[in-house]
């Protein structure tokens, strides 16, 4: 029995199909077997995996040709082997390692299937790794070094975090929704499908721009939605025939306690959700971007063919879903028609059943919201030198001019009062409680920079909608932070005064290394407020993935664990701050604290400021829930990341320690920032349980012109003015 109905998928792009499948189906077929993945040809002490009729039922061939329908055959031919190599690799993979629950022989056996992308491979000694040394010996020579780097990472994540998978499979542990969608993106490889992409259509992403957001965005998104849609096609293979537990379906079933229609549903619509990301990216952002870099007009051909070729893939890769014996596809898409030429139909249909998504009504009354019972075993410690820190930044603040009027602001946007009632001592002291005096006022002061220029940027550009005007702003930032602390030039507002200051008191301790880490956190979170304005800008409400991961800028976390660093970064190697498993940490200790503040500015944000990236928001917008149900998911979510926090500190860093051979000083070293994570948590908690930044009584004496369900802008009025003051009237 099925054990629901494929649902209706959104894809707008009909998938195309190359005149040459014959041709490749042919090869692949030849190169299996030349390659030893055939039961025929294979070594007698491998399980049989396949054999010829299993191949060609499962169609890889079809799979290139949809997703690549332009290419010519021999590349076409190349791209088929890739794909057969990297089936062969995952179902080789579940019969000798995730079955038996290998895990030690798994990592030897990945370790050597990795030095065949080195510069000495090693002989072959099975399918495996014959598949991949002829592979790598065809397609690196016409890529230059750059996307080499970048094809060499994605398939040794590929390859190795397939531990991770078995790890879950040994335990039988269901991942939560953030862990997966972030390792689902390393394991299923996707993003190793868009680094062929540009092998195919013959266009690299240019060097410069590769790590942008707006390139990142796409490589993810895109990642996203070819996982989400395999997952949704695979549930019930993977779960009643493998064993399988990493799958979202089931990571829905989970956390959210629904049965498996319900988690399909709610799986595609946050597919959906990520299709339209890729699209709001590609539309919004990256002409933008080819401004900032002045691309080319080869540069930006390049983009624009790497942009089509995901969305090729995509939509081919739907295609491919609904025919492949792989999976459970048996009157997929609704009743639609299948065929060749039924694409464009099917996808006529989907579009004519989609709803628009739910237009935002600025301003509207949510009321104070129910506070969960956070998790947090962890208790919150106090810096002894508070009272120090309290005064001197009110004197610190009123020095940089945070409390007189700035350009379009009046009245001040700040008061002293203001500020001794937000407690941003309370803050850093719980977030740095072994400091010294003069580091807790240099957190403190950090901390109150932060806040006032989160303050300043909306009320600044978000209120006039100036985005030449905010994008200005981000770009002066650099300038006031000179990795040699150099001069800087005449600071137009509180911010650039504050953060000249700052930035002289923190670097000069600061290792070089350190310090342009610290100086690219800062560029980061002032850079991310751009993100904010430009949902603002389009009354969109965000992706929720895109969303907390980028909460994990506009938050300012990077910022503050970057001062937690502080004394311990000469003592840990690079390797270390850089590793998966200690960046998986830190972004759990991170979603940790934006979301508990989404719960806790809720009402401040939507009611009184008219925000759109919020957490509970996205919930809401994603599931089509209320306030309270999306509070009490976003505080699950809080407790899952808490977890995943314990579990990686427990497991993955002493395995981390292990593999470079730390000495004693340097586990003490790491010892301490994790115990610096936890003081970072429990103070973030602790703070937001007394600060009087979002209570509604201190919001509703904090904006004035509040009155009940809407709110009196200031802004032009009269004859031809209504244009500014646009009201939505859809409920969110």
């Amino acid at each position: 029995m099925r054990p629901f109905e494929l649902p209706d998928f959104y894809l707008v792009h009909p998938a195309r199909l190359n005149p040459h499948v014959e041709g490749a189906r042919a090869h692949s077929t030849l190169w299996a077997r030349q390659m030893g993945m055939l039961d025929d040809t294979r070594d007698p002490s491998t399980p049989e995996i396949w054999d010829a009729d299993e191949l060609a039922a499962m169609d890889y061939a079809l799979l290139c040709a949809y997703t690549h329908p332009d290419c010519v055959p021999a590349e076409l031919d190349l791209i088929t082997d890739w794909y057969v190599w990297v089936f062969y690799f995952d179902d080789h993979f579940l019969e000798v390692y995730k079955k038996p629950r290998d895990r030690e022989g798994a990592g030897a056996y990945l370790d050597r299937l990795c030095s065949f992308m080195g510069p000495e491979p090693p002989e072959p000694e099975n399918a495996a790794e014959r598949g991949l040394a002829d592979l790598w010996a065809r397609t690196v020579p016409a890529m230059s070094e750059h996307w080499r780097a970048r094809f060499v990472e994605s398939t040794q994540n590929l390859l190795r975090e397939s531990l991770w998978e078995l790890a879950n499979i040994s335990e039988a542990r269901v991942p939560n929704p953030v862990e997966y969608i972030e390792k689902r993106r390393a394991v299923g490889g996707a993003p190793w499908s868009a680094c062929l992409v540009e092998h195919t259509v013959g266009a690299e992403v240019p060097p410069g721009m590769a790590g942008s957001r707006p390139l990142r965005v796409l490589r993810d998104a895109f990642s996203d939605g070819v996982h989400l849609r395999n997952d949704i096609f695979s549930y019930q293979r993977e779960t009643e025939t493998e064993g399988e537990v990493n799958n979202a379906v089931l990571v829905v079933e989970r956390f959210l306690g629904v049965g498996p229609r319900r988690a399909a549903e709610i799986v595609n619509d946050l597919l959906t959700s990520r299709l339209r990301q890729f699209e709001n990216t590609a539309l919004t952002e990256v002409p933008p971007l080819f401004e900032d870099h002045a691309a080319t007009p080869a540069e930006r051909a390049a983009v624009a063919a790497y942009v089509k070729g995901l969305q090729d893939w995509q939509s081919g890769g739907h295609e491919w879903h609904l025919r492949s014996s792989r999976y459970m596809n048996e009157g997929a898409g609704g009743g639609a028609p299948l065929g060749l030429g039924m694409a464009l139909s099917r996808a006529a249909a989907v579009l004519e059943a989609a709803t628009p998504s739910p237009l935002i009504v600025p301003y509207r009354k949510v009321g104070p919201v129910r506070m969960p019972e956070f998790t947090m075993p962890y208790r919150a410690r106090v810096n002894p030198h508070i009272e120090r820190a309290c005064r001197n930044v009110i004197d610190w603040c009123g020095a940089m001019g945070m409390y007189g009027p700035v350009a379009r602001h009046p009245e001040p946007l700040w008061t002293p009062a203001l500020l001794s009632g937000f407690d941003l001592a309370t803050c850093a002291a719980s977030l740095a409680p072994d400091a010294t005096a003069d580091h807790l006022d240099l957190g403190t002061q950090w901390l109150a920079w932060g806040t006032y220029g989160d303050d300043y940027f909306p009320k600044t550009f978000l209120r006039d909608r100036d985005l030449p005007g905010a994008r200005m702003f981000v770009a002066r930032i650099p300038l006031f932070m000179p990795p040699d602390l150099g001069p800087t030039p005449p600071p137009l507002s509180p911010v650039e005064t504050g953060l000249a200051d700052l930035w002289r008191r923190t670097a000069a301790s600061m290792p070089p290394g350190g310090r342009e880490r610290f100086r690219s956190a800062v560029e980061r979170m002032v850079r991310s407020w751009l993100w904010e304005l430009h949902h603002h800008l389009q009354d969109r409400v965000p992706d929720p993935v895109d969303h907390l991961e980028m909460r994990r800028f506009t938050f300012g976390p990077d910022l503050t664990l970057g001062l937690a660093r502080i004394g311990t970064e000469d003592r840990l190697p690079p390797e270390i701050s850089g590793a998966a498993a200690m960046r998986a940490v830190e972004n759990a200790a991170m979603d940790y604290g934006t979301l508990v503040n989404d719960v806790f500015s809720y009402q401040k944000e939507i009611e009184f400021e008219g925000e759109r990236t919020n957490a509970v928001l996205a919930v809401e917008h994603l599931l089509g829930c209320g306030r309270d149900e999306a509070v009490a998911i976003v505080a699950d979510l809080t407790t899952s990341r808490l977890r995943q926090f314990e579990r990686a500190v427990a497991g993955d860093l002493p395995a981390l320690a292990e593999e470079y051979r730390l000495d004693g000083e340097a586990r003490q070293a790491l010892d301490g920032y994790v115990t610096r994570l936890w003081d970072w948590m429990a103070g973030i908690l602790k703070w937001h349980r007394e600060t009087r930044r979002y209570p509604e009584p201190d919001l509703l004496a904090r904006y004035p012109h509040h009155h009940g369900e809407r709110l009196v802008l200031p802004g032009p009025n009269g004859l031809g003015t209504s244009a500014t003051r646009v009201r939505l009237t859809h409920p969110v």
